[in-house]
């Protein structure tokens, strides 16, 4: 065998939370495996930061919660929103059991550093950066590895399961000829941050605006602002100039705009073009997808991060054992896919619910738009609260490491 080829049980190809967590948890089990990250590092901004209680659940089950969260994050016990001037608390996650009752607003590659450094300690895991996956090696109609690039050059691994975890652009999935089926998003964000002063409260809260929707993130020494326009508007914002935007984005957030003097020019405002969308059919032999490379999330909860994650645990709970036999059988894979399709269809189901009915609803409208029914009685009823903590925090079939 060539220095070009590397042989191992399973390869991942991305390191992003799904291919971390299950190379870790199947390195754990005593599986061979290798993470393929075409970055250096994990450090790139404005991805999903948001820690929900089923992911705390996941670090305490595995003995690690309570040096994870040494790591620098804030609590966020609940989520507010407000339509026009009306105000009130939309999920309550307190009433989940402690200490996993609230979200940990996190940076991802902290998460991500933490798991590697995990990863690492085990002799089964092997982690390649800057090295991306290119196409699948196919053999008699199964996938049996990758070809790679890395910063030696072309690197082909070898590998009795390849799992497709590179994201909602996924290179593997298409290799894989895996057919997406588009959902559909009105909008689509814009990110930035504003330096956070004492004075200005500490809520993380949703702005439903005429035209806009709004959304601050405590973030300790800076709010992490997301700044909602329709579908495909960017550059008829951008025509406007950054004065006028600095301006509406002030408005939103009820502060001066010379609180805004970070933001220079547009190249300080990073644009996440929103897409849900899902695989038909997740598998074929030799070959699994999951996290956003199976089921693009919208950022609606924010459950992408823990969406991959309840993936990442549930295909190490199946596919542990086989991979350890050296025979994982397509009723394996199946069986991943199965157990998490429900979870995905559900959770996107109501993202979409809630993208058509509610914000592209209000994106469209150039007058005020009175507080929906549903809004007013959460924000009456204890209850309700509690039960929306319960579903965004955990989400739905949330799973438990069997590894």
């Amino acid at each position: 065998m060539s220095d070009s080829t590397i042989s191992t049980r399973c390869c991942v190809a991305g390191g992003g939370p799904a291919g971390m967590m299950l190379a870790f948890l199947l390195a754990r089990a005593g599986v061979d495996v290798v993470v393929l990250e075409k970055h250096a590092d994990f450090l790139r901004d404005f991805r999903g930061d948001t820690i929900h209680p089923s992911t705390l659940n996941i670090m305490k089950e595995l003995g690690f919660l309570d040096e994870f969260l040494q790591l620098p994050h804030q609590k966020v016990f609940r989520l507010e929103g407000m339509f026009g001037d009306a105000r009130a608390a939309m999920a309550d996650f307190s009433s989940l059991p402690a200490p996993c009752n609230y979200i940990a607003m996190m940076p991802q590659w902290d998460f991500l550093n933490f798991l590697a450094a995990k990863a690492a300690a085990l002799n089964t895991f092997k982690l390649l950066t800057r090295t991306q996956a290119v196409s699948l090696i196919e053999e008699v109609g199964r996938i049996v590895g990758v070809d790679a690039e890395g910063p030696d050059g072309p690197l082909a691994i070898r590998a009795d399961l390849v799992v497709a975890a590179d994201g909602r652009h996924s290179t593997l999935r298409e290799a894989a000829g895996l057919k997406v089926v588009d959902l559909g998003a009105p909008m689509d964000v814009l990110w930035f941050r504003v330096a956070r002063s004492d004075g200005d409260g500490d809520e993380t809260i949703g702005r439903f605006d005429q035209g806009r929707v709004f959304i601050r993130i405590n973030r300790g020494a800076y709010w992490q602002c997301a700044y909602v326009i329709a579908k495909g508007s960017f550059e008829a914002l951008k025509a406007k100039g950054l004065d006028a935007f600095k301006a509406d984005a002030a408005r939103l957030m009820q502060l001066p705009v010379e609180r805004l003097s970070e933001i220079a020019s547009f190249d300080d405002v990073k644009l996440l073009s929103v897409a849900v969308d899902r695989l038909e059919r997740w598998r074929r032999p030799g070959f699994l997808a999951i996290g956003d490379a199976a089921h693009a999330m919208s950022p609606v909860g924010g459950v992408g991060v823990n969406l991959a994650v309840q993936d990442a645990v549930a295909a190490a709970n199946q596919l542990a054992g086989p991979l350890l036999a050296g025979r994982v059988s397509e009723a394996d894979l199946a069986a991943v896919e199965r157990r998490r399709l429900f979870p995905a269809r559900m959770t996107q189901f109501a993202q979409v619910l809630v993208q058509n009915k509610v914000i592209g609803r209000v994106l469209s409208r150039a007058a005020p738009m009175e507080a929906p029914l549903a809004f007013r009685l959460i924000g009456r009823l204890p209850f309700l609260r509690h039960l929306l903590g319960r579903l965004v925090g955990l989400g739905v079939r949330p799973e438990h490491v069997r590894t």
